[in-house]
């Protein structure tokens, strides 16, 4: 049975991530998702499950910044999680009554409407994650009189659901991958997912436009660019992708091997299957088989037989 570690404590988004990417798993809750993918590097757990990005909120930093710095791992699968916030709070609690609310920075942002509207008065404060808010919440004598959290945490907890549904948008989602130290990929599948982190070697004109080129040529559609400071300075970056394809595919793994020819490094982070199965349209000239006849054609001209 593999261990998995996920952003804890119990009742977040994440665990019902992983309950449904891995069923059989043994789970192991982690403060932060650094400490989730740390648990996956040390061998603590056989992998993680941690958030990537959201629908409203975009990227998630920390995860983005941990795949680019820390020792590394591999994207094995993906899961796309609608998000459902519901207002919990103490046995005996009306709405009426609550005036200091606990959630995650993510949950205040998507709930901002309900909040104005139903607690105009109350006083928000942020949380690790939204199940430690309902944690906290749950705890005789806590400061807080009611918290912003998955449904699935206010089981855990002991609390009431005093309203459901509260997000500002009821189509969000979570992308949310699970990761294991480097190993086997799995196999292409016709709807894929590849990753990757890239540092420029120098900054100049058109950099960032030489390492797009790499993708168009080969016709590899970008599903998600992001850009992250080094750290170095202000103006100093470093981009995280997400394409269509498998590095399996010919012009996936032509369109990497080129990047690493340009850039100052490239960080492999996966090729996976894409939660949404859909299957991306290979433009002319771009298949395996012309990579292949491709390939044939320029062998005979340097063998001299054309």
């Amino acid at each position: 049975m593999p261990r998995l570690a996920y952003l804890g404590p119990e009742g977040t988004f994440t665990e019902e991530a992983l309950r449904l990417l891995d069923p059989t798993a043994d789970r192991l809750p982690c403060a932060n998702v650094s400490a989730a993918l740390n648990a996956a590097r040390s061998g603590d757990a056989d992998g993680a499950v941690v958030p990537l990005e959201n629908s409203i909120e975009g990227a998630i930093t920390t995860t983005l910044d941990e795949f680019a710095w820390g020792e590394p791992l591999v994207i094995n699968a993906e899961l796309l999680l609608p998000v459902q916030f519901s207002l919990l709070a103490r046995p005996g609690t009306e709405i009426p009554h609550i005036k200091r609310v606990y959630t995650h920075p993510a949950a205040i942002t998507q709930c901002r409407a309900f909040v104005a509207r139903e607690l105009p008065d109350a006083v928000v404060v942020s949380a690790p994650s939204t199940a430690a808010a309902a944690q906290e919440v749950a705890l005789p004598g806590s400061p807080y009189d009611a918290a912003i959290a998955a449904r699935i945490a206010g089981e855990h907890y002991g609390l009431v659901e005093l309203a459901s549904g509260i997000g500002d948008r009821s189509d969000t989602v979570t992308r949310f991958v699970k990761v294991a130290r480097p190993g086997p990929l799995p196999p292409a599948t016709g709807s894929d997912r590849t990753t990757l982190v890239v540092f420029l070697a120098d900054d100049h004109p058109g950099a960032l436009l030489e390492m797009l080129t790499e993708f168009s040529v080969r016709g590899v559609n970008l599903t998600r660019i992001e850009s992250r400071p080094t750290g170095d300075g202000i103006g100093r970056y470093f981009f995280h992708f997400d394409f269509e394809g498998h590095i399996a595919d010919a012009r996936v793994g032509d369109a990497i091997a080129g990047l690493h020819r340009i850039c100052g490094e490239v960080r492999f982070l996966g090729s996976y299957p894409r939660a949404d199965g859909q299957v991306p349209q290979i433009k002319r000239g771009t298949s395996d088989s012309d990579f292949a006849e491709a390939a044939e054609w320029l062998a005979k001209v340097r063998a001299g037989e054309i």
